[in-house]
């Protein structure tokens, strides 16, 4: 449960191009909701806030623990998944689709290229 036409990042979030000219779609991974459990509420960062590659930018509670969300790439969030608000769930039952978190302009069209791809997340996660 890996899509190929994603990237990611070691703290397991995943980036998917929105077929927008430089705006991609944030989540968090398969791997990660699950390891986090029922997920209650998601901190949604306001349109354009400002990222840097690294930064935190929101947080998952779970009826586990409350984990940070950092930012894979570098850029502006230029949109946010409102449903999130009232249905965190999302996240759980379909993390890759309708529990998609922000969407981000990049500052840079190559910020791409230093994520995983799918093969390399899937050795990661094996290796843990």
């Amino acid at each position: 449960m890996i899509p190929a036409e994603c990237k990611y990042t070691a703290e397991h979030e995943w980036v998917r191009p929105t077929g927008d000219d430089g705006v991609v779609r944030v989540g968090i991974t398969h791997y990660a909701q699950g390891a986090l459990g029922d997920i209650v509420y998601v901190s949604l960062p306001e349109t354009g806030t400002a990222l840097s590659a690294g930064q935190t930018f929101g947080e998952i509670e779970s009826t586990k623990s409350v984990s940070d969300i950092y930012a894979p790439v570098s850029g502006t969030i230029t949109g946010r998944n409102a449903r999130l608000e009232t249905e965190p769930e999302l996240v759980n039952s379909d993390p890759y689709g309708d529990g998609w978190i922000v969407e981000v302009t990049l500052a840079d069209g190559a910020a791409l290229e230093g994520l995983l791809d799918a093969a390399g997340y899937q050795s990661l996660i094996e290796t843990g």
